[in-house]
């Protein structure tokens, strides 16, 4: 994220007054959003809403196999709308006004899954997972539906998994950014045990947030559960978004004020005449 500084001036009445006019940059900050299995863009319209007030630019869309291409659900790969998440990143990176250096997805379930796995493909600045799905690295090129006649994969979600032995795991211990993860007080899908997973995983993020949303089931089917949700989401967007535009000004005025002390400490050109004078 960019910030302009611009030294500008302006006339009253005989003189020139000199200015610094610092704005953001054309480009803003980009929100992509994820949505569940299941699920379609419309669950992510009102906090895609909120983030837009935020000054970001913000996209949601539907993966293969859900909304008008339902049809596809029960044999779209998980490699198939991973790519979906990839083509959405890659054209939404390209847009003239989004700022491809600041970067935020939003993930939820299974769409988080997904989004952990982008953040080790192309680079993501934010990553916010609620309530993160997982899986084993086996049978990726199944349909996404077989994975649930897996008798061992609830098994597989109550163990500890160490952050090497898991494709979307190593994608977070490899992730330097800043993460969110949003756990479901009430969650009947995904056990506690995956989050704490995925939390442990982010050891080299720049800082990593655990939200727990007081009674909220896995789908935070109930209003407060959601409105908590999009609360703390929003919260941590604005956090994130304001502190890089922060930082990004203070560099910019720090950079005008080393280029000003050091042309003051120089000296003029007279007085390296009369320095040469004397030596002579």
């Amino acid at each position: 994220m960019d910030v302009t500084l611009e030294h500008i001036g302006f006339p009253v009445e005989s003189v020139q007054l000199s200015g610094t006019l610092l704005a953001p940059a054309r480009a803003l900050p980009g929100v992509l959003f994820v949505h569940g299995w299941g699920g379609s863009q419309d669950h992510d319209l009102a906090r895609a809403r909120d983030a837009a007030g935020l000054g970001c630019v913000c996209l949601t869309f539907d993966l293969r196999g859900h909304e008008g291409d339902a049809q596809m659900l029960e044999r779209v790969s998980r490699q198939q709308n991973l790519d979906d998440l990839l083509a959405a990143y890659d054209w939404f990176v390209q847009q003239p006004n989004v700022d491809e250096n600041a970067i935020a997805v939003v993930g939820i379930s299974y769409g988080a899954y997904l989004a952990a796995i982008l953040s080790s493909l192309r680079p993501v600045r934010w990553l916010a997972l609620r309530t993160p799905a997982l899986y084993k690295d086996q049978g990726w090129e199944l349909p996404k539906r077989q994975l649930h006649q897996d008798p061992d994969l609830i098994p597989f979600r109550h163990r500890q998994v160490a952050w090497k032995d898991n494709r979307a795991l190593r994608a977070c211990a490899e992730f330097t950014g800043d993460a969110l993860i949003v756990e479901a007080e009430l969650d009947q899908i995904i056990p506690h045990q995956v989050i704490e997973n995925y939390v442990a995983a982010f050891t080299r993020a720049r800082s990593r947030t655990a939200r727990v949303i007081a009674g909220a089931d896995h789908a935070f089917s109930e209003k407060p559960a959601q409105r908590t949700y999009t609360a703390v989401l929003v919260r941590w967007l604005t956090e994130m978004v304001v502190g890089a535009r922060e930082h990004a000004a203070r560099e910019k005025v720090s950079e005008r004020k080393r280029a000003r002390d050091g042309q003051s400490s120089a000296p003029s050109a007279h007085a390296v005449a009369a320095g040469d004078a004397m030596t002579r």
